[in-house]
């Protein structure tokens, strides 16, 4: 039991990163859809649960080591083989060599692609740690950026190890301070009123929806393969998959409700969440401050331990490209948090829908 509860902490500190925690995921993906957007969120953290339940299905009955493994039996192909019992021999053998080639292209496109997103979002996790610092403490933000630069570069020296420990101990504090600061929040607002105003917003939550699940999706599944050690048997991975869903619900509501208090346009804020903790609630700004930095913490190391399995062949190479990414992370980050999120975020997450349809017709 202790196995699920740690790969349950780890998958939710890598979803609830700097986008979630200072409001500017929920906002761009459901709270500008107005009171469908609630609708939005409860199907797209059902499909997020789906993806973590199917992806590790496959990761421990196929003993997935490597991403590229989990694209090569995604892109895999065999009813082309079925259709006609009656081929020769040399027609399967030709059809099989054309098969394999097809599903290289593909596999190493997506491969590609899920690599660049993982590495690009964990840039933004850099750059939304210096811009916290920045907004609330006056801290140049390429000293906040370094320090957080520094503390992944020493956590990943303990490779998956680190991030599971990490996890279990702060995703449980940021579980427990995001929920007492939304059951605050609840007692404060005029619902007659917040309706009214989410009303007014009619965007497509489908859409949203499915591209929220489709890029988060990018940066779970590389993060669940590096679990699979801890999974015993099929019963742990509906338990993990249902409670995560349950989880995420929970967790996307709270911040979904605390932006309704927002009383400025909250296109124009970088940290619509914390605009409002820190106008509303100052006596938890400090609790929230720990929530924020906490989460991006959270899913940097994620995010990082990812990347670095999927590219290093070893233990060498891995504490290169750890150096080195960490280095240029402080560089990057300077481009600005908010403009990384809105740029990038809706980008990958069409890009995404290829592994989830991939993911969703493999039986």
């Amino acid at each position: 039991m202790k196995n699920v509860i740690n790969i349950i902490f780890v998958i939710l500190g890598a979803l609830i990163g700097a986008g979630f925690a200072s409001g500017k995921e929920i906002n761009i993906f459901f709270f500008q859809s107005g009171k469908n957007g609630i609708y939005g969120i409860i199907i797209s953290s059902t499909l997020i649960g789906i993806v973590i339940y199917k992806s590790l299905k496959i990761i421990c009955k196929r003993n997935i080591k490597t991403y590229k493994d989990f694209l090569e039996t995604l892109t895999e192909n065999k009813e082309k083989l079925k259709k006609d019992n009656k081929l020769s021999k040399n027609r399967i053998s030709n059809i099989k060599i054309m098969n394999q080639k097809d599903n290289l292209n593909l596999k190493n496109i997506i491969n590609i692609i899920i690599n660049i997103f993982i590495l690009i979002t964990f840039f933004i996790m850099i750059a939304g740690f210096g811009a916290y610092l920045k907004q609330e403490l006056g801290v140049n933000k390429i000293i906040g950026s370094i320090i957080l630069a520094v503390l992944c570069m020493i956590i990943f020296q303990k490779n998956v190890e680190g991030l599971v420990k990490v996890s279990s101990i702060i995703v449980p504090i940021l579980i427990a301070s995001l929920i007492l600061i939304g059951t605050l929040n609840i007692k404060e607002i005029d619902f007659l009123n917040a309706y009214k105003t989410l009303a007014e917003n009619n965007k497509s939550f489908l859409i949203n929806a499915i591209l929220y699940c489709s890029y988060n999706s990018i940066l779970l599944i590389p993060v669940l393969i590096t679990l699979k050690q801890y999974i015993k048997n099929n019963k742990q991975i509906k338990y993990i998959s249902i409670i995560v869903t349950i989880f995420i619900i929970i967790l996307s509501l709270t911040i979904f409700l605390i932006l309704i208090q927002v009383e400025v346009d909250i296109n124009e804020l970088e940290m619509p969440a914390v605009y409002v903790i820190s106008n509303m609630f100052k006596i938890l700004k400090p609790l929230y401050g720990f929530i924020i930095l906490s989460s991006i913490l959270t899913t940097a190391i994620s995010l990082g331990t990812s990347f670095l399995q999927n590219v290093s062949n070893n233990e060498k190479s891995y504490s290169q490209i750890a150096n080195i990414m960490c280095i240029t992370s402080i560089i990057i980050s300077q481009i600005g948090f908010s403009n990384l999120v809105n740029l990038l975020y809706p980008i990958f997450g069409y890009l995404g829908l290829i592994q989830i349809i991939l993911l969703l017709r493999k039986k």
